[in-house]
């Protein structure tokens, strides 16, 4: 007689308390901006949930992907983020040339490219790997619940604060004026010159990964239990194109794309104002759209109001795929790993002008040349990072070579 199979308890498909929590939260914060600030505002609201909700549950990471590509040659992280940014420049270019969607104007975040960003850029490429996110990152996983990204987020909230405080001595080191490719080059030869560099970048990670492995290695992904698309896990294709259209309405609600650090510098100079820190003596915060930003509530931030959406849409998707599960005892050296990369993260953003999001992704889709200087730099910086993290215990994930 055989012996019956053990049945082992599946976790429930869905965490009715942290879905509830968020649900409530969203819903509240859309009613309060729209009455507080205007329906815009809490439109952007909403934008920012459905990010956190698509970066969660596409587990869209801009780190492992650099990650396992730089230690392992696998690829399909990074060409989901030039699948990405294709569509990217075919949306934004166009919108940006003619300067107006939808019957409102647009600008896209086209900063200088120079000492600032490489040394910016690299010190974030170490901070991703050290903190175990990037700016995105950081956010949906403190969503999800994280508890060790907390400390990753204090310590990047703590990092961009000191940043402000130095960026004149940055911002005074050779760097270029700005350029918009799209302005000095034309719309159709922008498009081109994106879409090839896009093109070799992903025909690099095949050629790589075939190398290493003979084959492409398919990613795993994890059986969906009931519909995919709510309680996921979403194909990593799905999220790249949920993230770049979510983008482009943040475009066209905000007249400018998404971005995520200037709201953590914003952050910090806030809490440092009310310890008594003349923060608005700085020079960064006497300019007269950081002064009023300072100045101003946090709701009337965009760029706050979308990062703490984020989160609760992590929480949110967290909850309905049944994994919002917080841990709070953390290994020392990990811990030291999250506060020395959240510095990092933070300091290296402001010299920057932005994180993977503000540089790296909207950056390109801009047309700003600094985007593609901060992927050079920001991925070197990874490399240095990714060599580091088992000095603080953290994994480096490789595949185990299968038997011929």
């Amino acid at each position: 007689m055989s012996t019956p199979a053990v049945l082992v308890p599946r976790r429930t498909a869905i965490d009715p308390a942290p879905l509830g929590i968020a649900l409530v939260a969203i819903l509240a914060g859309a009613w309060y901006l729209a009455q507080q600030v205007g329906p815009r505002q809490a439109a952007l609201w909403v934008v920012g949930a459905l990010l956190g909700i698509s970066l969660y549950h596409a587990a869209f990471g801009f780190t492992s992907a650099w990650r396992v590509f730089i230690a392992d040659g696998r690829g399909a992280g990074l060409r989901a983020q030039m699948l990405m940014l294709a569509v990217g420049v075919a949306l934004f270019f166009p919108a940006l040339a003619a300067g107006t969607l939808f019957g409102n104007p647009v600008k896209g975040l086209v900063s200088p490219a120079g000492t600032s960003v490489v040394v910016g850029a690299f010190i974030f490429g170490i901070g991703m790997q050290l903190g175990g996110g990037c700016a995105s990152g950081t956010l949906y996983t403190v969503g999800g619940g994280s508890t060790r990204m907390l400390v990753t987020l204090a310590a990047f909230i703590a990092g961009s604060l000191v940043g402000t405080a130095h960026m004149p001595f940055w911002t005074s080191l050779p760097q270029l004026q700005p350029v918009s490719v799209v302005a000095a080059l034309g719309l159709a030869p922008a498009l081109v010159l994106n879409w090839l560099l896009f093109a070799l970048i992903a025909a690099v990670t095949v050629v790589v990964e075939k190398r290493r492995h003979g084959r492409l290695v398919a990613a795993h992904v994890q059986p969906a239990r009931g519909s995919r698309w709510l309680h996921g896990p979403w194909p990593l294709m799905a999220g790249a194109l949920a993230l770049v259209l979510l983008n482009f309405a943040t475009l066209a609600l905000a007249g400018r794309p998404w971005g995520v650090t200037s709201a953590f510098a914003l952050w910090g100079a806030k809490v440092a104002a009310l310890a008594g820190v003349d923060v608005a003596s700085w020079p960064f915060w006497m300019t007269k759209a950081n002064a009023a930003a300072l100045a101003a509530p946090v709701s009337h931030d965009i760029t706050s109001v979308m990062d703490i959406a984020i989160v609760l849409g992590a929480m949110l998707a967290a909850a309905l795929a049944g994994r919002y599960a917080p841990v709070w005892r953390l290994p020392l050296r990990s811990l030291v790993a999250a506060v020395v990369g959240g510095l990092l993260l933070g300091y290296g953003a402001r010299l920057a002008y932005g994180c993977n999001i503000g540089a790296y992704f909207s950056g390109i889709v801009s047309g700003s040349l600094h985007g593609w200087l901060w992927l050079v730099a920001a991925f070197a910086g990874n490399v240095a990072g990714t060599r580091l993290r088992p000095l603080f215990g953290l994994e480096v994930e490789r595949l185990r070579p299968t038997a011929c």
